[in-house]
């Protein structure tokens, strides 16, 4: 899952390291004399850096390393002094030459990825502020240090608004009454059908409750999943009022001390006006705990559009990403949250109703930062 994005990510880490890990040779008769750095060459000071498995350069540091003299250059640049220090007490400093290529290179991989231009900026200004002017002591490998700062350049955008599913399902009085919306297609039913399961498997009892009443074929598509799994549905006949559905269910969950209603709605875009009616009118006549946004993470891109949109246009709660096992982008997962300011909840990875995955934001970025 994500495999593209996994090898792009590991490609900035090694134009990192290379270019970092270039340490110019003095010139003949320019030697330093007794190991100062700031003798002889005055760019072998800047360019000493050490790679993965550099041993650490040894050399005693100034004798007047205690006062920094004053310096005419920019405050966020390292100053010769710095440089010259770093480097005689065995430490490295990443200057803005090591990373302007690599951070392009990146930014152009994270927008093939389908990453979306404002979360890509983020996750570049992250990177360069934690690592540009950085001091590492050698033993740290350059890598170490450019995992840490995609670590937390990854999570700052994919953690965006995240809660605890489970726990909020626990605390909430009861029926808890969860909405799903999105477009056709994209396996918004199927996903009511998994989160059953992956509730009943906690213990938690819920009714599925069909709001798509003017899609043929809904009825039964989402009866068939009840009859596999022994859940009560609740619908009515084609073209009736969906806020009425799931208010009925609602009405059967408390009746029958059933802990969540799921309730499916009619695939919708945004710039449909009767659909986003309906879904504003069940807001109104149920007042739903959450709302779910369901979309597919193959369609990148186009996810992280709707995602927006549909928040814009409906406030969503979080998201239901399906498909992820056939992602190797990762794009619609490292951009929802950031865009809309609500979290991926769930990940779809696989046509089972066992195959919904609680989404955890460390662990996707540790699997994506992992060489092995």
């Amino acid at each position: 899952m994500f495999d593209g994005l996994k090898d792009k990510l590991s490609g900035f880490r090694e134009d990192v390291e290379e270019s970092a890990d270039v340490e110019e040779e003095p010139a003949e008769g320019d030697e330093p004399a007794n190991g100062d750095p700031t003798s002889g060459d005055p760019a072998a000071g800047d360019d000493a850096a050490a790679s993965g498995d550099a041993e650490v350069v040894a050399a005693e540091a100034p004798a007047d390393a205690e006062a920094e003299p004053a310096s005419d250059a920019a405050d966020d640049e390292p100053s010769a002094f710095q440089r010259a220090k770093a480097f005689a007490t065995g430490r490295i400093i990443i200057e803005e030459e090591d990373l302007e290529e690599p951070l392009w290179n990146l930014e152009m991989a994270l927008l093939e990825s389908d990453v979306e231009m404002s979360v890509a900026e983020q996750i570049l200004d992250t990177v360069r502020e934690k690592m540009l002017g950085e001091s590492r002591k050698q033993v740290e490998t350059t890598g170490e240090l450019v995992e840490s700062a995609l670590h937390d350049a990854l999570l700052d955008v994919i953690a965006v608004g995240q809660f605890d599913f489970e726990e909020r399902i626990a605390e909430a009085d009861k029926p808890v009454t969860i909405v799903f919306t999105g477009v056709n297609g994209v396996g918004k039913t199927t996903s009511i059908a998994k989160l059953s399961e992956w509730l009943a498997d906690r213990g938690y009892s819920s009714v599925l409750a069909n709001g798509d009443t003017y899609r043929a074929g809904a009825n039964e598509q989402i009866a068939e999943h009840a009859d596999r799994l022994d859940r009560e549905l609740i619908s009515h006949d084609q073209g009736g009022d969906p806020a009425a559905v799931i208010y009925d269910g609602v009405e059967y969950a408390a009746a029958n001390d059933v802990d969540v209603v799921l309730g499916d709605t009619a695939g919708r875009l945004h710039t449909s006006d009767d659909l986003m009616a309906q879904l504003e009118k069940i807001d109104r006549v149920v007042d739903p705990d959450m709302t779910l946004f369901v979309d597919e993470a193959v369609a990148g891109q186009d996810a992280v559009n709707r995602a927006k949109e549909f928040n814009d246009a409906a406030e969503i709660d979080g998201a239901v990403l399906t498909k992820a096992d056939a992602d190797s982008s990762g794009g619609a997962a490292i951009s929802v949250a950031y865009v809309t300011g609500k979290p991926i909840l769930f990940l779809g990875t696989g046509q089972g109703y066992d195959d919904l995955t609680l989404f955890e934001p460390e662990a996707l970025v540790e699997s994506l930062l992992d060489e092995e």
